[in-house]
């Protein structure tokens, strides 16, 4: 098969290159970004350019048999950037797959698409309500894939929790530099609430799934996450144990840090948006259910497994990365005042 990844330059896409790569499959990738893995950048087609441009799209999508749609605008982008990538984008991307025959279009959607539901676990057939211009246009997104499905293309989705893994930085970044260099960690709320992650290799089999059954099974949309998870405060403390500096998480008090928050985004001066902080001490977990049953979907790592395992990463390459930040998933996000407030824990 021959495989195109959009975003293959980003987290999940080069965990899902890589993965493609060891079963043998052809992979072509698409992304705005140089694709500088030295382990895969002569065994793939690369084609740097935008999902929201006609002519690129058309060349990475000639002789595609399945596209994994990875590409999107996160939450600290632009919403005019979140809305023409992840909407538009999707649209221009499903389009051009239809016209050159492609066998599957695989979504990865996000569980950002429950905003903050009111009972747990969540399944595939709740409300969908998202929190800000990624959460509702993620839905959008969604829309459009359900239009090609009801047109006939087999278009899964898949819903995954947050997931990590190797490559991946981002706001787990600025856990991994505070358990790194000997501190504690602040929680919202007392860290008692329950939520859920996943690792990107068993995202990357869940997707595996969707393109090598028969489509019958695939064509639907499944909620996908860690089987195996506990409270926030023991998860992440498993982190912190590793690191043996004998640190603890700090649970601070959740309505006066959230205001906090709120006050220190309006000024940029935090990493951390509307959906970190008025979640991170909510429950959030999905049934995956549904995955298991019909996809026969079974996550190997807990989320205990996935932290400490993305953490490990971060140690062996942090000479990578260290002076770089941004805003996608694939560098460290800029600390701001947080860098401030380690010096008190």
């Amino acid at each position: 098969m021959k495989y195109l990844v959009t975003g293959g330059s980003g987290f999940l896409g080069i965990n899902m290159i890589r993965y493609l790569l060891n079963r043998n499959h052809d992979v072509k990738s698409i992304d705005l970004v140089d694709f500088d893995y030295p382990d895969c950048k002569n065994k793939i087609e690369e084609i740097k350019g935008d999902i929201r441009n006609s002519t690129a799209v058309e060349e990475a999508m000639k002789d595609v048999d399945i596209v994994i749609h990875t590409a999107a605008a996160l939450p600290l982008y632009k919403p005019e950037d979140i809305f023409s990538t992840d909407v538009e984008g999707t649209r221009l991307l499903l389009q051009t797959a239809e016209k050159n025959n492609v066998k599957r279009f695989i979504h990865i959607s996000s569980t950002a698409v429950y905003g903050i539901p009111d009972h747990h676990p969540i399944y595939e057939d709740d409300k969908l309500d998202g929190v800000g211009p990624y959460g509702i246009a993620k839905i959008e997104a969604e829309n459009e894939c359900l239009k090609f499905r009801e047109q006939g293309m087999c278009v899964p989705i898949l819903r995954p929790k947050s997931f990590i893994g190797p490559e991946r930085l981002g706001v787990f970044a600025l856990f991994y530099d505070w358990a790194h260099t000997g501190h504690g960690f602040p929680m919202i709320g007392k860290g008692d609430n329950r939520y859920q992650l996943m690792d990107v290799e068993d995202l990357c089999d869940a997707v595996y799934l969707c393109a090598e059954l028969a489509e019958n099974l695939v064509n639907d949309t499944f909620n996908v996450g860690a089987k195996d998870f506990t409270t926030m405060k023991e998860d992440y403390q498993a982190v912190l144990d590793y690191a043996g500096y004998g640190k603890k998480i700090v649970g601070l008090p959740e309505k006066p840090i959230i205001l906090l928050l709120k006050f220190l985004e309006m000024l940029k001066l935090s990493p951390l948006y509307k959906w970190v902080y008025e979640t991170a001490s909510k429950d959030s977990f999905v049934s995956i259910d549904k995955a298991e049953r019909v996809l026969g979907f079974n996550p190997k790592y807990s989320n205990k497994d996935a932290l400490i395992r993305n953490y490990k990463w971060y140690l062996e390459n942090l000479d990578s990365f260290k002076d770089a930040s941004g805003v996608s998933h694939r560098v460290p996000w800029k600390q701001g005042i947080l860098k401030i407030a380690k010096m008190f824990f």
